[in-house]
């Protein structure tokens, strides 16, 4: 197995501003701060570049997004509908230490955050993220749609079960415990949101995305 490349982190907006060699630095300037700014780049000077930049040159440029898809194929996708919130997890190992959030698809403005949980796994974070949008919209009486780039945490919503196949631990209990809030949810709730999956290849990465890829 290859060895993940080392990522450095540029905060532009945060506790604290600056460039930070580690996922957890970067989180602890970020969290719970409203409006924060963020990204990560491969190398320390082009972090560091950045950070002495404008952020509005390297984050949420999307439009310079180019597709490989034709453009019959990106007629037929058409573009995203803004009216909406985007929701992604990340994890660092498979299990590991998992994250989700929630996002306005437009704006990018952070509408929730949880974790980081011990030993989750990527899917299990996408099911919770949708669960979690979909509880979001509805007390907030939202018409909005959730977009998702996991088609497997679409169908585990669907049959309102995170049909995974990780083992419960004393180490992953409160993560557990979280699953299980929302799997009751789906089972005593009901919505009207439409769930969407996110074009890729046709719109770059989700706009919840971490940006650790």
């Amino acid at each position: 197995m290859a060895s993940k490349k080392k990522k450095y982190y540029t905060v532009w907006k945060g506790h604290k501003t600056g460039v930070f060699e580690s996922w957890d630095d970067c989180k602890a300037q970020i969290k719970d701060f409203k409006g924060a700014i963020y990204k990560s780049f491969t190398s320390f000077e082009a972090a560091k570049k950045a950070l002495k930049s404008n952020y509005k040159d390297h984050v949420g440029k999307s439009a310079q997004f180019k597709s490989e898809l034709s453009e019959d194929q990106l007629k037929k996708i058409g573009q995203p509908n803004y009216n909406s919130i985007s929701v992604d997890a990340a994890v660092s190992g498979n299990p590991g230490k998992m994250e989700y959030r929630g996002v306005d698809t437009k704006t990018k403005k952070q509408l929730f955050i949880q974790g980081p949980f011990e030993e989750g796994t990527n899917n299990i974070g996408e099911f919770l993220a949708i669960v979690h949008g979909l509880a979001f919209l509805k007390k907030h009486e939202s018409n909005r749609n959730i977009y998702t780039d996991s088609k497997t945490a679409i169908s585990w919503v669907k049959k309102k079960t995170c049909n995974t196949k990780l083992k419960r631990t004393d180490k992953n209990k409160t993560l557990f415990e979280l699953v299980d809030r929302a799997e009751n949810w789906l089972k005593n709730n009901t919505y009207n949101t439409v769930i969407v999956k996110w074009e890729t290849k046709a719109w770059g990465e989700i706009p919840a995305d971490f940006g650790r890829k």
